[in-house]
């Protein structure tokens, strides 16, 4: 019996904080949230306002983060939580104060001088309540965890505001002793992400006083199941001198589809069971630059706006890989320097130190397969309206470099963003 169709695991950013010195107070603000059960669809309606606010910048800060990823790794797979990384910095920006959180926000694609910062924290509180709905189709939690050094005095406001905006928990650790410290961190991270991310954290600094974990977790079945006994083997252009063998499925089937001529090509939509969807996009030979290229929100909205369900036959590979970034290196690349540096101000985190990151970690791993929820047990008939003439099926073969993306439909948040250049790579 197969278990999975999509395991997604997520893992981000791992701040170490270190010390630099000694300081100053907080003065931060938050809005309370609403409690009350009688509004709770009210406060649903309210929290997507909240969320759309955000989103948009979201988007826009994973294609940035994508671009510097590809170019620090071409002709490597991507994977990666836009979402997660964002969630880990904009609750750093908590305890940031002047530059350094300009550039942290900044960085994430927001328009500082547009948008309140009380605007983003609320954003990402309505956007974690949303994402971690109760939902029996849908496997996806998200968190954040702060390991503070026992030492260390941590602001009320900045753990009351963590705590309430970004659902954030709080584990007191013996920096002192960086092995037992290292194990703990690990731990939490393995159950939380139910065992498919086992070390995170390979080596402490010893000046380390505070570590931030950002967690997103996501397992989903395909809406219709790809056969297992269809699955064979064939081969995978990795590029134009290397094939590899994959374990191949397929599937005929109605699926919305939309071919981009501009960008010379097709993407497929397959929805899970639930309310989250994977857009597979398959550029022709030779065009993944140009897709890269000139991949934005717009595009994406542009892509979702025209698919059109039709009957295809659709070939896509097996393939389990995982990734994983020094996010310190491309925040640097995208403008966010002063938090690294003597320079940081964290002056809203903790009483007397002043802090500063000195390493960020994001680590993802998917798994896409048929899932049988038990093997044909299902029967599924699909019915869509004739148009006649009815041209032949076209066949979708996903055998050469794709991108994938997984979008929550009812936030239009992308969780997860990759780049599948060869799927017999289990590591990166």
């Amino acid at each position: 019996m197969m278990k999975t169709t999509l395991p997604l695991c997520l893992l981000v950013a791992m701040f170490h904080l270190t010390v630099h010195s000694l300081t100053q107070t907080d003065h931060h603000n938050s809005k309370p949230k609403a409690t009350d059960p009688q509004k709770q669809h009210l406060h649903e309606g309210d929290s997507l306002k909240s969320c759309q606010r955000i989103i948009p910048s979201n988007t826009d800060f994973a294609f940035q983060f994508y671009r510097q990823a590809t170019t620090q790794e071409p002709g490597k797979n991507i994977f990666f939580s836009p979402v997660s990384i964002s969630t880990a910095f904009a609750l750093l920006a908590l305890g940031s104060r002047a530059t350094s959180q300009a550039q942290v926000l900044e960085g994430l694609a927001f328009n500082v001088t547009n948008t309140q910062e009380e605007e983003i924290h609320n954003g990402f509180h309505h956007l974690l309540l949303l994402l971690n709905r109760p939902d029996s189709q849908v496997q996806l939690s998200m968190g954040n965890t702060l390991f503070i050094d026992k030492h260390l005095k941590p602001l009320k406001t900045f753990l009351k505001d963590m705590k309430k905006l970004y659902k954030g928990k709080v584990v007191s650790v013996n920096f002192q002793n960086s092995t037992e410290a290292k194990k703990e961190v690990n731990d939490h991270i393995k159950n939380q992400t139910h065992g498919n991310i086992n070390e995170i954290l390979k080596d402490l600094d010893p000046n380390t006083l505070v570590v931030i974990v950002s967690y997103i977790y996501f397992k989903a079945y395909w809406e219709n199941p790809f056969n297992i006994k269809g699955t064979h083997k064939d081969y995978f252009r990795v590029n134009a001198n290397t094939s590899v063998e994959v374990r191949m499925m397929t599937r005929d089937g109605f699926y919305k589809t939309y071919s981009d001529r501009k960008l010379s090509c097709k993407v497929v939509q397959i929805p899970y069971k639930g309310d989250v969807a994977a857009l597979f996009i398959l550029p022709n030979e030779g065009k993944m630059q140009q897709l890269e290229d000139a991949l934005t929100k717009d595009i994406v909205s542009k892509w979702e706006k025209s698919l059109e369900k039709r009957k295809i036959y659709l070939d896509l590979p097996k393939f389990s890989i995982s990734s994983s970034y020094d996010v310190k290196s491309l925040f640097q690349k995208m403008g966010v320097t002063e938090l690294f540096t003597n320079q940081a101000d964290l002056s809203g985190v903790a009483e007397e130190t002043l802090l500063k990151v000195s390493k960020a970690i994001h680590k993802a791993t998917v798994d896409v397969s048929e899932n049988g929820t038990e093997a044909a047990a299902v029967t599924m008939i699909e019915l869509v309206p004739l148009i006649a003439p009815f041209p032949p099926p076209p066949h979708i073969r996903f055998n050469r470099p794709f991108l994938m993306m997984i979008i929550d439909k009812s936030t239009d948040g992308v969780l997860f963003m990759g780049k599948i250049v060869n799927p017999a790579a289990k590591e990166d």
